[in-house]
């Protein structure tokens, strides 16, 4: 089992950048597949950006392409979303999710929120116009 803390949310004007990060507490960092994911008001949750155990892939939603970036550091527990040029309708909860797909699925990246077994309690990210 494992917790999962973000940090990094604020309130940022369009163009703006912002990093969130997650910090994992628990064992087993390395076999779990990790994702952002956000919600706005009214919409439902949607997937942001996924990463593979190894790292070595990375999954984005089409739109959000070339503006953020997902890593991972394995060593430290932690994952991070790099969110450049924000803009307003980037404004939602932006939650850490992880699944223990198994250190033998090192390319494996789950494509569903619901595929998401441990969460954290989100941060907010609000850009203004």
């Amino acid at each position: 089992q494992v917790q999962l803390i973000e940090s990094g949310g604020g309130l940022v004007q369009a163009g703006d950048s912002l990093r969130l990060s997650c910090v994992a507490s628990g064992r087993g960092f390395s076999v779990y597949a990790l994702a952002w994911l956000r919600q706005a008001p009214g919409r439902d949750r949607e997937l942001v950006a996924g990463i593979s155990t190894s790292g070595y892939k990375t999954y984005y939603q089409d739109s959000l392409k070339g503006r953020f970036t997902i890593s991972r550091d394995n060593a430290k527990n932690s994952v991070f979303l790099q969110m450049n040029s924000l803009k307003p309708e980037d404004t939602a909860v932006y939650y850490c999710a992880a699944d223990p797909v198994g250190s033998t699925s090192s390319h494996y990246i789950p494509g569903s929120p619901d595929d998401y077994d441990y969460w954290g309690q989100g941060t907010q990210v609000t850009v203004s116009s």
